[in-house]
């Protein structure tokens, strides 16, 4: 039964009492999910590896969407929510895989009582709320479903929600960053050149070996003798890529095994289960990363 005084539209409503509003009011009005849910309340830790900060924030500016390239666990999604306290903006994170549908980043009407409510999905929220909308590895997600940002990454700034027959205008503030890992590269996984020339692009790698070790002795909470030795352990796993391993040894993996080690497990323990297993299934190569353990610690 519906509710007395209940509004089956609010997010209708809602979208026509913005149009009058100024942009900080806007920013701070979201319907049932508020900018502040969204804000990165604590500055993350990120050391720059060249003029990435400053690319990023001129795009904002100019209302250039992001592409991010780089390996596995190099940093990617920090520096984007770094970048989002910087800027003060709220971000909206969706990790894509082979299942996620376009109604899943627009939205789509559910039920609720005797009557169907639209919900807005993460992407639609972005636009209102003027937020970053940070797309994840966005090579996993249909290829139909990421057409559906087309409209927002040209001139046209705008998100056609089909469902409502509603054309949303883009809050000044939206900026649409992805990301995806240029290694796996195939003919089924990479992204179409009608969405990839409509970005901007900031390169990615593993940090310098120095600027590596005190992220790991920092987000790892070791002492840095201890970071320097897993980061030499990543460079020599990275050098024997050619030989059968699909992806390097990231950053993320060391800091795991930092953890470890701060925790008491015994550092060759550590390192064999949060670097060497993850990496590869294949005994004989298993052999060989061991053995660059042994010969570190």
């Amino acid at each position: 039964m519906k509710q007395p005084g209940m509004n089956p539209y609010p997010f209708r409503e809602a979208w026509i009492l913005t149009k009058n509003m100024k942009n900080d009011d806007i920013r701070n009005r979201d319907m049932n999910h508020p900018v502040s849910d969204h804000m990165i309340r604590n500055e993350p830790f990120y050391l720059a590896s060249g003029n990435e900060i400053q690319l990023f924030k001129t795009a904002c500016e100019a209302k250039i969407p992001v592409m991010l390239k780089g390996p596995t666990g190099c940093g990617k999604t920090r520096f984007v929510e770094y970048m989002a306290f910087e800027l003060k903006r709220p971000l909206i994170t969706v990790s894509c895989h082979e299942d996620l549908f376009a109604s899943d980043l627009i939205g789509r009407y559910l039920l609720k009582y005797d009557e169907t409510v639209w919900v807005d999905g993460p992407l639609t929220r972005a636009v209102r709320m003027g937020a970053i909308c940070y797309l994840d590895e966005v090579v996993e997600a249909r290829k139909d479903t990421t057409v559906v940002i087309h409209p927002l990454t040209d001139n046209r700034r705008t998100l056609n929600i089909d469902k409502k027959g509603e054309t949303l205008a883009a809050h000044p503030d939206f900026l649409m960053v992805i990301s995806y890992n240029p290694g796996y590269q195939s003919v089924l996984k990479d992204l179409k050149q009608s969405t990839r020339q409509r970005f901007m692009a900031i390169e990615f790698d593993y940090p310098a070996g120095g600027k590596e070790a005190r992220i790991v002795s920092r987000e790892g909470g070791v002492d840095l003798e201890t970071a320097v030795r897993l980061v030499s352990l990543a460079e020599k796993i990275r050098n024997i890529r050619e030989h059968g391993l699909t992806e390097g040894a990231s950053t993320r993996l060391l800091i795991y095994a930092a953890d470890l080690i701060r925790l008491g497990v015994n550092p060759r323990e550590a390192c064999k289960n949060a670097v060497c297993l993850p990496l590869t299934d294949d005994q004989r190569l298993q052999e060989t990363l061991e053995d660059l353990v042994d010969d570190i610690f």
